[in-house]
């Protein structure tokens, strides 16, 4: 089976290649500004706000499964409408489609959310992935859209990174202890992606990890982990500060979880002194 990852430089994106291939599937991948030298893979220059770009992507591959893996931040055109075209793209060409999106679609004003709960997002990133996640599953209602948090792998995420980077005292912020999500480790979200894609499944899925932390248990998880000195980490109250967002938002994942032989770990569990990935 050919499979087609969309954003497939990217962490998660990277992942999903190496899973797919490493399960003996025909892989090919796409990429924004430059591709990654993984042998075997067949890369595919991508911009998402080309229409014309996204179909002959999709029709060059001949993909039977297309997975979305990419994220444009709050550029509307991008996030919101990218996904769109794929899935257009994805239905003309007979492709199984899983996109991937955030929980950034929820403002956090009732914390717990499932997956019949509507967004109402606060930020115009949430706005575009909400936006999206309609649109996708309009023009091609047989996909999955699958909704997850915060990703962490091995030290290679943006969130570990500015861990480090605040225990060394060369970035400026604070974690905050009042801002919690559902952590999930990348393996296991490729790996439950890729689950659902050969499923029967379609529509909506959660898929973060067991545990809701805030950002700064976060990091003191990850400071532990990596031997770094967790009382370093400045601290914070997110509802004291500029930043847009929800404050507290908590995937409840347990009736996908309980459609799959992957387990989503807690970051409890997978930031632990010595856990294996």
């Amino acid at each position: 089976m050919m499979v087609l990852i969309i954003g497939g430089s990217g962490f998660l994106g990277t992942e999903l290649v190496r899973q797919a291939a490493a399960a003996g599937h025909s892989t090919a991948a796409t990429y924004a500004s430059r591709p990654r030298s993984t042998p075997g893979i067949a890369w595919h220059a991508l911009d998402l706000r080309d229409a014309g770009r996204v179909e002959a992507v999709v029709a060059d591959a001949a993909p039977s499964l297309v997975v979305n893996a990419t994220s444009g931040n709050a550029d509307w055109s991008v996030t919101a409408e990218g996904p769109v075209r794929l899935a257009m793209a994805a239905a003309r060409h007979g492709c199984r489609l899983v996109h991937v999106s955030s929980d950034a679609v929820f403002s956090g004003a009732r914390v717990h959310y499932d997956e019949a709960c509507l967004p109402d997002p606060v930020t115009p990133y949430g706005a575009a992935k909400a936006a999206a996640e309609t649109g996708v599953l309009l023009v091609h209602p047989d996909a999955v859209v699958a909704r997850t948090s915060l990703i962490i792998g091995d030290g290679q995420s943006e969130h570990e990174r500015a861990v480090h980077d605040l225990a060394a005292g060369t970035r400026d912020g604070v974690l905050f202890v009042d801002d919690f999500r559902c952590p999930v480790h990348v393996r296991d979200l490729a790996a439950a992606l890729l689950e659902l894609a050969f499923s029967d499944a379609h529509g909506m899925h959660h898929l973060a990890g067991a545990d809701a932390v805030s950002r700064h248990e976060l990091g003191v998880l990850i400071a532990r982990r990596d031997g770094l000195d967790a009382s370093r980490l400045p601290v914070g109250l997110r509802a004291e500060s500029t930043h847009l967002g929800a404050l507290d938002v908590r995937l409840d994942s347990h009736a996908t979880q309980n459609k799959l032989h992957t387990t989503l770990r807690g970051a409890r569990q997978f930031l632990a002194t010595g856990a294996g990935a």
